[in-house]
């Protein structure tokens, strides 16, 4: 068995830890992000500094065009900044290969996503076995793992539906199990609840709460302070600048 495969076979909850005296995992600082439009200048992101200890559950709240999807991307390694310094498990970023940012993405983040990103011809159990296999994991292990990780968020009785025989919450679900299914060192969403009704969004919320119970780093980005006041942390992005707490209804 590989080191990565072990990693991988381990318990699929992280040690409980207290967000006020844990272990750093994500650091960042005076993180910009510009894009050039002809001869014109956006400054998306103005000198951004962000920790984040394990055992978090941070909400980034902010409106449409406040800089909030270009920060996901990067703290997702989706994407570079113009200028900053950005560390995730001790590791500075901009240190590592295209190879090792793959494996970043595919072992460190758990990516869930408002419209779900499920793969349409697939199964809950396919799509949720995907990552495993990039991860190297062999199939007896992925198989046993695919089953925890349905079962964990209620979708034992449907793991051979396609997502179209689903629900959105129930995709939204297996699109969970898929992005915590090789133990990731943050559970990334954005805007996780976005395309479900309320109430089903509300249960997709009690989900997040329970992983993050267990140990789980979340951060969440959303423009919903409704949904951001389920986070213990909230930071507000707002033309650029992060601003620590504050009230809600400034946002």
């Amino acid at each position: 068995m590989t080191e990565n495969q072990a990693e991988i076979k381990e318990s699929s909850a992280a040690p409980a830890a207290d967000p006020g005296a844990g272990e750093r995992i994500l650091s960042m600082r005076g993180i910009t992000k510009d894009y050039v439009m002809g001869s014109e200048v956006s400054h998306v992101l103005k000198g951004i500094d962000l920790d984040v200890n394990r055992g978090e559950f941070l909400a980034v709240l902010g409106p449409s065009g406040s800089g909030k999807s270009t920060l996901m991307n990067i703290i997702g390694c989706l994407d570079v900044p113009t200028a900053g310094e950005y560390w995730l498990s001790g590791r500075r970023i901009a240190d590592q290969s295209e190879k090792q940012l793959a494996r970043i993405r595919n072992r460190e983040i758990g990516f869930v996503f408002q419209a779900f990103q499920l793969l349409q011809k697939q199964s809950a159990r396919e799509n949720v076995e995907l990552p495993l296999i990039y991860a190297g994991m062999p199939e007896r292990q992925r198989k046993e793992r695919v089953e925890e990780m349905l079962e964990r968020v209620g979708l034992a009785d449907k793991m051979d539906y396609l997502p179209n025989q689903l629900s959105g919450g129930q995709q939204q679900r297996v699109a969970i199990a898929r992005a915590i299914s090789t133990n990731p060192t943050i559970l990334l969403a954005d805007e996780p609840t976005g395309a479900l009704d309320q109430t089903t969004g509300h249960q997709v919320m009690d989900l997040f709460h329970d992983l993050n119970e267990e140990g789980r780093t979340i951060i969440m980005i959303t423009h919903d302070r409704h949904i951001a006041a389920h986070a213990r942390r909230i930071v507000r992005i707002l033309d650029g600048n992060l601003l620590e707490g504050g009230e809600l209804e400034d946002a």
